[in-house]
C-alpha cells in the first residue's frame, strides 16, 4: 500500500527537471510604429499553452525540447505562426512582428460560442479517452463542474442537485435515454455514447436554450462527425474492445463504430462472489449525403443489446468497527450463501433510428426537418435463494478472532419483469442569421408508447438462536399497464450581439402534454460579457419544466392498487425556476482559467422519490416543494502543451419540503433532497515525461460527501421478527466517496508513411488506493429480531491493460 501510495509523487515529480526543457524569448513590436506590443497571446498551435507578453512587448515560454509552431494574436492585429526548435537546456530568441488587421464594414455574425456561456461545459473526445476509468463514455463527466455520482459501475450521474432521471441527452440531435429501470449499476452497460465518434461534447449543467426541453436538470448533447480523410481505430482492453472508421468524399461521409465489452474480471473483483458473464455489445453509424450544395440528408442508426448475466454463490462482509483501546469492538460480519439454482438476467436492447434533411436558403436561412423512432426494451429476472448468517466478532488477547452467530435467515427474491418504451419524434427547426441577430424557431411533436410488466416477490425467513421460524412475504407485486400518450412543444429565440463584447440571448418554450391535457409556458435568457480580455462575466435565467413520463405518473408500486390503476392522471409538471451567475478570469502569464458558477433553483410540483442503489422510486403525487443553491469553482491549464487539466470544487444544499396534506411525523420539516451532496472535488490531471514526450500521465480523482438515505425502524413483531418500515426521511447519510484512478500511456509510431500509423499501450490501476466505497445497504434480521444494517461495498483495486491503434 505504502509503495502506491509513493507512487504518484514519485511519476509527478520528474516534471520539474530541467533536463529536457528549452526556453524560447524574443520583443514582440508593430509593424507600422515599431513600438512593443503587451499582451500579445503567445500559444503553443491548437493548444491553451503559453504565456502574454509584458509591458515592453517581451516573452519568454519555457518548452519540452522538440519542434513546435507558435501562434502569436492580438485584438486589432493578424495572427501570425512561427514555428521554433527548442533544444534542451538552450535559449532560442524568436523576435515577432505583427501588422495590423484591416477591418472591413459589413454584418456583424453572431456565434454561438457556447464555451463561455453561464453553466456551459466542455470535454474533448480525446480527454474521454485518454481519462482512467472502467468504462470510457458518460463516466467522464464526473470531473466537469456540478456534476456527482457515487457508484464507478453505473452510467448515472446528478447535476447541481439534481435527480439521475433530470437529464436530457441528444446525440447528433436526436434525443436518447439512460436505462429506465436498472436495480444496480452492472446492468447499464457501457452506455449508448461511444467517444471514439465524437467530435464535440458539451454539457449544459443549467440554464440551458429553449432548444432543450423536457428536463430541468441538465442537458447533453454529443456530436458525431466524419473526419475529412479515411481513418480507423481499434481499441482492446481487458474489459472490452471496440473498432471505428471514418470518411468523407465530397458529397457523401459516413461513420461506423462497434464496441464489446464483457466486463467479467472487473464485476467479481466485488464481495459478492459468483459467475459473472456480462455481454455488452452496439453499433452505431451515421451516414451524410449532399445532393447539392444547399442540402444534406443525415442519418443515425444505433442498436445496443446489454445482458447482464450472474450465478451468484457466496458473499461475506465484514462492517461494524474495531475498538483500538480496551473499548469493546463492534465487528461483525455476514454470510452469504446462495443455492444452485440462483440465477439472475438482466439487459436492455436499444434501437435508433433518425433521419435529417437540412437545407441551406441564401446566406441567412437554414431549414431542418427531421423524424426519428427510439425503442427499448428492457428485462430483468432472477430467482435469488440465500441464507444469511450474522456473527460477532470477538478478538481475544491473543489476536484470535471467534465468531459469535448473532443471527440467521433464509431470503428468496423473485422477478421477471419487462418494460417496452417507444418514442416516433418529428421535429422542424428554421434558423436565420443577420446582421446583430442569430435567430432559431422550431416545433416538436412525440408520440409514447409505455408497456410495463411486473411480477416480482421477496420472502424473508427469520430464526434466532433456539426459536421458531417465521416467514415473512416482504413485497409481492404482480400486474401490467399500458400508456399511449403524446407531447408537443415549440420554442423560439433570438441572440442579439449589442457590440463586439455583449451577446443577450431569450427565448421562449411552449409545451402540451396529452395524457394530463397540461400546457407549460417557459421564458430562458442569458447574456455574455467581455469586459476585457481577461474577464469574463456570465448570466443565465429560465424556467424549465419536466413532464411526467410512466416512472413518475406509476410511482413506487404497492400490492394494495393494482399496476393498472396506479397511473395519476392528475399529476402536474415538475417546475424548476433557475438563476445562474458566472465569472471566468484568464491568467495570461500562467495561461490560467480560473471559473466560477453560483446558482439558484426554486422547485415546485416537485414529485419526491428516494434512491436504491440506482433505482428512483417515485411517490406519484405532486407532494412537495424545494430549492437548491450552491457554488461550482475550477481551476483549468495546461501543465506541458496540449495537454489540458483542471481542479473542480462544489458546494451545493439541496433540500425540499412535503406540502401540508403530505406531512407525517417522518418526513416534516425542511429535509436533504435524495441528491444532497455538499461537497465535490473533482481533479484531472495529465502530464507527459521529460526526455520522452511519448510517456503520457493521466490521472482522475474524485471525493463527495455523503448523500441521505432513509434507515428502517421496527414496526410490528411477527413471532420473533420485528417488521421494518421506513424510518425518518433522509435522516442518515452514506460514507463520502473517494476515488483516485491512474494510467500511464506509451505511444509507439509504426509507421511514418504519408499517415502516421500509432500504437498506444495503457496501463490503468483503477482505485489506486483500494478505497471501497459504500453504495446501499440491505438489511437482515438476528437473533432478537432486529434487522441490521449490511452494506453494499462497490469494487477494490483493479488493473486494466488497453491497446489503442490510429491511422
Amino acid at each position: 500500500m505504502y509503495r502506491v501510495t509513493y507512487l504518484i509523487p514519485l511519476l509527478f515529480a520528474v516534471q520539474v527537471s530541467a533536463q529536457s526543457w528549452g526556453d524560447v524569448r524574443g520583443t514582440i513590436v508593430e509593424a507600422d510604429t515599431g513600438l512593443p506590443l503587451p499582451g500579445v497571446s503567445i500559444v503553443v498551435n491548437e493548444t491553451n499553452f503559453g504565456t502574454a507578453s509584458d509591458e515592453s512587448g517581451s516573452y519568454t515560454l519555457r518548452l519540452p525540447e522538440g519542434r513546435y509552431a507558435i501562434r502569436f494574436s492580438h485584438v486589432g492585429f493578424v495572427t501570425r505562426i512561427d514555428s521554433v526548435n527548442i533544444s534542451a537546456r538552450t535559449e532560442t530568441t524568436l523576435n515577432i512582428t505583427l501588422t495590423p488587421a484591416v477591418l472591413e464594414a459589413g454584418e456583424v455574425v453572431v456565434e454561438d460560442d457556447m464555451a463561455l456561456g453561464a453553466g456551459v461545459q466542455q470535454i474533448t473526445p480525446e480527454q474521454v479517452r485518454q481519462m482512467p476509468s472502467p468504462f470510457k463514455g458518460f463516466q467522464a463527466l464526473l470531473v466537469l463542474p456540478g456534476v456527482s455520482a457515487n457508484n464507478e459501475l453505473s452510467n448515472q450521474y446528478s447535476v447541481r442537485g439534481g435527480g439521475f432521471n433530470e437529464n436530457l441527452i441528444f446525440l447528433n440531435g436526436f434525443e436518447i435515454h439512460m436505462p429506465f429501470r436498472p436495480r444496480q449499476g452492472e446492468q447499464e452497460g457501457v452506455g449508448l455514447f461511444n467517444p471514439e465518434l465524437s467530435r464535440r461534447i458539451t454539457l449544459y449543467t443549467g440554464g440551458f436554450p429553449a432548444r432543450y426541453g423536457g428536463k430541468i436538470s441538465s442537458a447533453l448533447d454529443i456530436e458525431y462527425a466524419a473526419t475529412d480523410d479515411f481513418t480507423t481505430s481499434a481499441t482492446l482492453s481487458l474489459l472490452d474492445g471496440s473498432a471505428t472508421a471514418s470518411s468523407t468524399t465530397d458529397v457523401f461521409s459516413w461513420q461506423i463504430g462497434l464496441r464489446k465489452a464483457r466486463a467479467r474480471r472487473f464485476f467479481s473483483t466485488q464481495e459478492l462472489k459468483g459467475n459473472y458473464q456480462p455481454d455488452y455489445e452496439d453499433v452505431q453509424v451515421r451516414l451524410t449525403y449532399s445532393p447539392t450544395s444547399q442540402q444534406e440528408i443525415e442519418f443515425i442508426g444505433l442498436y445496443a443489446d446489454h445482458v447482464f448475466r450472474l450465478d451468484p454463490r457466496g458473499r461475506r462482509t465484514f462492517y461494524g468497527t474495531v475498538s483500538a483501546d480496551d473499548g469493546p469492538a463492534d465487528l461483525r460480519s455476514v454470510w452469504l450463501s446462495y443455492s444452485n439454482e440462483s440465477t439472475e438476467r438482466d439487459g436492455y436492447q436499444t434501437g435508433l433510428a433518425g433521419l435529417r434533411l437540412r437545407s441551406r436558403i441564401g446566406i441567412r436561412w437554414t431549414l431542418q426537418h427531421e423524424v426519428s423512432l427510439y425503442a427499448t426494451q428492457e428485462t430483468e429476472s432472477f430467482f435469488l435463494k440465500g441464507d444469511a448468517i450474522l456473527y460477532d466478532i470477538i478478538t481475544d488477547d491473543d489476536a484470535d478472532r471467534v465468531e459469535v452467530p448473532r443471527g440467521m435467515a433464509r431470503q428468496e427474491d423473485f422477478a421477471d419483469n419487462e418494460i417496452s418504451v417507444t418514442t416516433l419524434t418529428g421535429r422542424g427547426q428554421y434558423n436565420w442569421t443577420g446582421e446583430q441577430h442569430a435567430g432559431e424557431a422550431g416545433w416538436s411533436l412525440r408520440r409514447l408508447s409505455f408497456e410495463d410488466v411486473l411480477k416480482e416477490e421477496s420472502i424473508v425467513t427469520g430464526r434466532g438462536i433456539d426459536q421458531e421460524s417465521v416467514r415473512l412475504v416482504v413485497d409481492s407485486l404482480e400486474g401490467a399497464v399500458k400508456l399511449n400518450t403524446s407531447q408537443l412543444s415549440f420554442h423560439a429565440e433570438d441572440s442579439y450581439s449589442v457590440n463586439a463584447d455583449f451577446l443577450l440571448s431569450a427565448g421562449l418554450r411552449v409545451n402540451w402534454y396529452e395524457f394530463s391535457d397540461e400546457w407549460t409556458f417557459s421564458p430562458r435568457a442569458s447574456l455574455r460579457y467581455e469586459a476585457s480580455e481577461q474577464l469574463t462575466l456570465t448570466a443565465s435565467a429560465g424556467v424549465y419544466y419536466q413532464q411526467p413520463t410512466y416512472r413518475e405518473l406509476r410511482g413506487t408500486p404497492s400490492p394494495e392498487i393494482p399496476l393498472s390503476a396506479s397511473l395519476n392522471e392528475a399529476l402536474r409538471s415538475q417546475r424548476s425556476a433557475q438563476v445562474i451567475t458566472g465569472v471566468e478570469l484568464f491568467v495570461p502569464r500562467k495561461r490560467l482559467y480560473l471559473r466560477g458558477e453560483a446558482y439558484y433553483k426554486h422547485l415546485t410540483n416537485v414529485i419526491s422519490y428516494s434512491l436504491e442503489n440506482v433505482r428512483i422510486n417515485y411517490s406519484g403525487l405532486n407532494d412537495a416543494s424545494g430549492h437548491i443553491y450552491g457554488l461550482d469553482l475550477q481551476a483549468r491549464g495546461e501543465f506541458v502543451p496540449g495537454m489540458e487539466s483542471w481542479l473542480n470544487y462544489s458546494f451545493m444544499v439541496a433540500r425540499e419540503q412535503f406540502m401540508p396534506q403530505y406531512i407525517t411525523d417522518l418526513n416534516a420539516g425542511l429535509l436533504p433532497r435524495p441528491t444532497d451532496q455538499r461537497h465535490t472535488v473533482a481533479l484531472f490531471v495529465q502530464d507527459y515525461i521529460p526526455m520522452d514526450p511519448t510517456w503520457k500521465l493521466h490521472m482522475r480523482a474524485l471525493f463527495g460527501s455523503g448523500i441521505p438515505y432513509t434507515p428502517p425502524t421496527p414496526g410490528k413483531r411477527v413471532g420473533s421478527v420485528v417488521v421494518q418500515i421506513p424510518g425518518a426521511r433522509h435522516s442518515r447519510r452514506y460514507p463520502e466517496f473517494r476515488r483516485v484512478d491512474f494510467g500511464v500511456t506509451k505511444i509507439i509510431t509504426l509507421s511514418q508513411r504519408e499517415r502516421a500509423f500509432k500504437l498506444e499501450v495503457t496501463a490503468e490501476m483503477l482505485n489506486i488506493f483500494d478505497i471501497i466505497n459504500t453504495v446501499a445497504y440491505s438489511w437482515l434480521p438476528d437473533a432478537t429480531g432486529v434487522w441490521q444494517r449490511i452494506p453494499t461495498r462497490l469494487t477494490p483495486r483493479t488493473i486494466n491493460l488497453r491497446l489503442r491503434t490510429s491511422f
